[in-house]
């Protein structure tokens, strides 16, 4: 019994040793891997214990003795394939073994099996079991006794051999393992090699997309440095614009310093003209008054003082021609003193003519009267003398008869009306005019200049420029704002803007005429059509025109103003229209150099009309108003160098329009006044005033002669108007 309690004893150790729990069926099953195995442990199957009993091993008793006379036999584990079983030991001797059991215990079995595992273990564990599956040699052990019976030596047989079968089975998983993991390992590697592929190509987008930003970037700065380079460019366009620009105006400027130069000098040379004039005169008087003087004798007054005070004059023209030798140019204030000093000497001489008048006549009477004494007996021949001076005497009566030496009542009153309504427009903005606020004074001299810059410009240069300069105007008095001197101004900022400006235009027109058209006669023309297309739009305008004309200019009425109680000589010549200035008054010359101007610029008023208007209405002011005034005219007394002087200028002027409006009728006025009139003007003529009177009558001689007078000079064509 104890030896049997041993050999289930070494079965339990087997099946609890680590080469009996190998597992071999299992590893594919559960996943493991199939080398982990081989790290283990041997160890024998659950199912080598049921083998056991199947097979029914009951125990033995182990030989005491073996054949080879050894004293005792070791037992041999029966686990190696290898292991030779004696033949010398008897089967007769297996119960007697049992019976007498060795001594043997269960170490060395339970050592050896462990050796034996350590063994297969070492194989199965060494690195090269993965590469080679040769068959692993285990030491032939020393030839041993075998004290197991033939089953249990069968039984370890069987196990042995399915060790083996395992290990092969185990030798082909590895082999399909070692495939699979070759294959794992290949389709790895391809797809890493496809990732670097994809990689390679990334990088070489990125590479693309770096280079495309890059020239995007650089056609980016291409368009920024063109945009610039063309800004540059028009930066230059723009200062070259600017320059060409300044180049202009200073050329501009040049131009007009050169104009004003050449007016100035034109001035001067008008005023040195004059200035020799002045002094010619001078010189001719001082030398009527020395031949006036030696001449007379008896009771004469004394001429000393006359004289002394002719040669003071002279001397002081000549002072005034002295300072002007040097190449410059008389002044204002030279013209003045020298006009002063030429009224002056006509003063002198008229103030000599009259005491000379006056002695000749008390001598004349005296003569009278010693002749009436001598030839008393001629007293019948001298009686008749005074029948026929009585008769010639009414003759020239019937003659004046019906004469007048004032206007007439319908025609004072309507002058009258005329000053009225002016003084009335000008007392209106009274408080334009003497206001202290600086905005409404600006506002005043930009209203001012708005309407007086325009007519300034007015000229027969092109009929387009006139008519841009006429809808200047109207659009100022019509209330809509215009550009002057680079401001927008309008009549509509100031309640009395429209008066205001009204005034001061017609106030201009008046002057232009009474120093533009003087100057130059050929400008009555377009200044008279402009003022006349004004006129047809805003009658007020035309009112206030005649208004300044028949103060500046009673002629043009006709109207000669009766010198009343009261008035200096200084303020009736204002009346007159002569200008007065320091106590003196202006040369006779310069006063009818100035109504000429005026009644010209009228006589061109009363025939033009403004060629872009409705022409509907009757004309504002038409050429029946000029056979008013002729007609006016010829019923007043005549006035010395003043009524020749002025009806030569109207007939020149307006003298074609009134023979095509009246023809017959007007014939007979001009021979009206050739034969009756003309005469009278002669009659109060004197020797220094002759030059008027020979112009007029020379004129009225051609034109009755030839039955035509021509338009005059300046009149403005259809062709201007196209211009």
């Amino acid at each position: 019994m104890p030896a049997e309690s041993l050999r289930w004893d070494t079965l339990e150790a087997l099946k609890n040793s680590p080469k009996g729990r190998l597992k071999y069926s299992d590893w594919l099953e559960k996943g493991e891997d199939i080398l982990s195995g081989c790290n283990e442990g041997p160890s024998l199957s659950p199912l080598s214990g049921l083998i056991l009993k199947r097979f029914n091993l009951s125990p033995r008793p182990l030989l005491k003795t073996c054949s080879l006379g050894s004293a005792s036999c070791d037992p041999s584990p029966g686990l190696s394939k290898e292991a030779p079983v004696s033949s010398s030991c008897s089967s007769s001797s297996f119960p007697s073994a049992i019976h007498q059991p060795a001594p043997l215990s269960s170490p060395p079995i339970v050592s050896r099996l462990k050796e034996e595992e350590q063994i297969v273990g070492d194989e199965e564990s060494s690195p090269d079991a993965t590469s080679d599956v040769s068959p692993v040699s285990i030491p032939t052990p020393p030839p041993t006794i075998s004290l197991l019976s033939p089953r249990a030596t069968q039984m370890a047989g069987c196990i042995l051999m399915c060790e083996e079968k395992h290990r092969a089975k185990a030798k082909m998983e590895l082999a399909l393992r070692q495939e699979l993991q070759e294959k794992l390992v290949a389709s790895v590697a391809s797809r890493e090699s496809e990732q670097l592929k994809r990689f390679e190509e990334f990088m070489e987008l990125k590479q693309r997309q770096e280079f495309q930003s890059m020239r995007d970037m650089m056609d980016r700065e291409t368009q920024e440095s063109i945009g610039r380079q063309e800004k540059l460019k028009e930066e230059h366009k723009n200062r070259i614009k600017i320059l060409n620009l300044r180049m202009r105006e200073a050329e501009q400027q040049r131009l007009r310093e050169a104009e004003f130069e050449k007016q100035r000098q034109v001035e001067g040379r008008e005023r040195l003209r004059a200035l020799n004039a002045i002094q010619e005169e001078i010189l001719q008087l001082n030398q009527l008054l020395e031949q006036a003087a030696p001449t007379q004798s008896g009771h004469t007054p004394d001429f000393t003082s006359y004289s002394t005070r002719a040669n003071q004059l002279c001397s002081q023209v000549s002072e005034v021609i002295r300072t002007t030798a040097e190449g410059e140019f008389p002044s204002v204030e030279d013209m003045t003193v020298a006009e002063r000093a030429l009224h002056e000497m006509r003063s002198v001489i008229r103030v000599m003519q009259d005491a000379a008048a006056q002695a000749q006549e008390k001598r004349k009477k005296e003569q009278e009267e010693e002749e009436d004494r001598r030839k008393f007996a001629e007293l019948q021949a001298q009686k008749e003398e005074q029948k026929k001076s009585a008769a010639l005497s009414a003759k020239e009566k019937a003659q004046k008869k019906g004469l007048q030496t004032k206007a007439e009542d319908t025609t004072l009153k309507w002058y009258q009306e005329l000053q009225v309504s002016a003084n009335q427009c000008a007392q209106s903005f009274e408080g334009l005019n003497n206001t202290k606020d600086l905005q409404t004074k600006k506002l005043r001299m930009e209203l001012q200049k708005a309407a007086t810059i325009p007519v300034s410009q007015i000229s027969s240069i092109s009929g387009s420029k006139l008519r841009e300069i006429f809808d200047k105007i109207d659009k100022l008095l019509s209330g809509r704002p215009v550009v002057s001197g680079g401001k927008s101004v309008s009549i509509s900022q100031h309640p009395n803007g429209l008066d205001f400006v009204s005034y001061k235009l017609a106030e201009k027109f008046v002057k232009q005429g009474e120093e533009e058209v003087a100057s130059h006669h050929e400008a009555a023309f377009p200044i008279a059509v402009v003022a006349s297309g004004l006129w047809e739009l805003h009658p007020k305008v035309g009112d206030l025109i005649l208004a300044h004309l028949h103060k500046k200019c009673p002629y043009a009425v006709p109207h000669y103003p009766p010198m009343k109680d009261g008035t200096s000589v200084e303020e009736y010549q204002k009346i007159l229209g002569y200008r007065v200035e320091d106590g003196g008054v202006e040369a006779q010359d310069s006063f009818l150099k100035r109504m000429s101007g005026m009644i010209r610029l009228y006589a061109a008023l009363i025939q033009l009309r403004w060629p872009y208007g409705s022409k509907q209405g009757p004309d504002p002011h038409g050429l029946n108003h000029g056979w008013r005034w002729l007609a006016q005219m010829l019923n007043m007394e005549p006035l010395a160098d003043v009524t020749a002087t002025l009806l030569f200028d109207f007939l020149e002027v307006c003298g074609n329009a009134l023979m095509k409006q009246y023809q017959v009728q007007f014939w007979k006025l001009i021979l009206l006044i050739q034969e009756e009139y003309l005469p009278r003007i002669e009659a109060i003529t004197s020797e220094g005033q002759a030059g008027s009177v020979t112009r007029l009558k020379q004129f009225l001689q051609s034109s009755l002669r030839s039955r035509q007078i021509l338009p005059p000079k300046g009149q403005l064509s259809a062709h201007f108007w196209r211009s």
